[in-house]
């Protein structure tokens, strides 16, 4: 079991409230974000949205270098199942950023159409066929360059419930990017997904939130930005998530990508103080905690004589 979870930790600008959703909050520059990064440890980091980094390649990847961190690649919008769209097109020239910055993963959403991600919406049988084919399209483009393209259930996209889920996994070849809070809110459960399909986790967002909250807006009782406004999202270890018994069935089954801390925030202003930081770094020793608690397991065993050599570390939480 490799249980080094330090070396693979990494983060994304959203934890700090830089959203490209328009309105979003108070974003905070690339400097105070990526310093902050550094500070506590992290070791890579997702790009985050248009605008906050350079766009042209060398720039973006010379950013990056400059506070020591490691590209992941990151989260990309993209329309996927409009005829009159191809995505491809908007596809290739992040990929030559990611190409640049030694940038492994694409994070891809089923984009809508639509600002925001406080509605919902359903896909009829011909838009499944087109979004399917597109997504595939998209992921064998990404490999060619060396980039693992991988599909985010996301609220407020066009795959967000446990349904559309399972549709992706069973009519596609598409990674999931295991997203611990948008599942959850979607009506998955993240901790059985990650047990039943780790053949098929191709990257991680670690997110923990208050299951009342995330029931009010499966519910439709709250939309999303006001449920991310009235705290639904907490510092790993502190919500309802289980992202303890996650990253251990994670580890278990043999994941070697990030874990990637990824807390909606949204700012009213400038933070004072830590700021968003201080969850940040809440998070960072949670998961710290958890590879040393992974550790001494294993060497308990081992001390034991090896006495459970003989079993399935598959198993996880359930």
């Amino acid at each position: 079991m490799n249980t080094n979870i330090s070396s693979r930790l990494a983060a994304a600008p959203i934890s700090w409230g830089v959203c490209e959703v328009p309105n979003w909050g108070y974003q905070l520059d690339a400097d105070r974000v990526l310093s902050e990064m550094a500070e506590l440890g992290v070791t890579a980091t997702e790009f985050g949205p248009a605008g906050f980094l350079p766009t042209e390649p060398g720039p973006r990847a010379e950013v990056l270098s400059r506070y020591g961190l490691q590209a992941i690649g990151g989260f990309f919008p993209v329309i996927l199942h409009d005829a009159g769209k191809d995505p491809l097109e908007a596809v290739q020239p992040e990929l030559d950023a990611y190409e640049a910055a030694g940038a492994q993963v694409m994070v891809l959403a089923a984009e809508t159409g639509v600002e925001g991600y406080d509605q919902r919406h359903e896909l009829d049988a011909e838009g499944w066929t087109l979004f399917g084919r597109n997504l595939d399209r998209i992921v064998r483009a990404a490999a060619d360059r060396g980039v693992a393209a991988v599909l985010h259930p996301h609220v407020g996209t066009m795959v967000e419930s446990a349904a559309d889920v399972r549709r992706v996994l069973d009519d596609t070849s598409a990674d999931l990017c295991l997203d611990t809070g948008h599942l959850l809110i979607g009506g998955t459960d993240p901790r059985a997904l990650a047990r039943e399909f780790a053949s098929r986790i191709g990257h991680t967002h670690l997110k923990d939130v208050r299951a009342e909250l995330a029931a009010r807006v499966q519910a439709g009782e709250l939309t999303y930005t006001d449920a991310v406004k009235a705290g639904m999202y907490v510092p790993l270890g502190q919500g309802d998530v289980g992202i303890a018994d996650i990253v251990a069935s994670l580890t278990a089954s043999g994941y070697r990508g990030w874990f990637t801390m990824e807390q909606d925030t949204i700012l009213d202003a400038a933070p004072e103080g830590d700021g968003p930081a201080s969850d940040v770094r809440i998070s960072v020793a949670f998961l710290r905690s958890l590879e040393g608690a992974a550790q001494g397991t294993a060497q308990g065993t081992a001390h034991d004589g090896g006495a459970l050599a003989g079993g399935s570390p598959r198993g996880g939480a359930a």
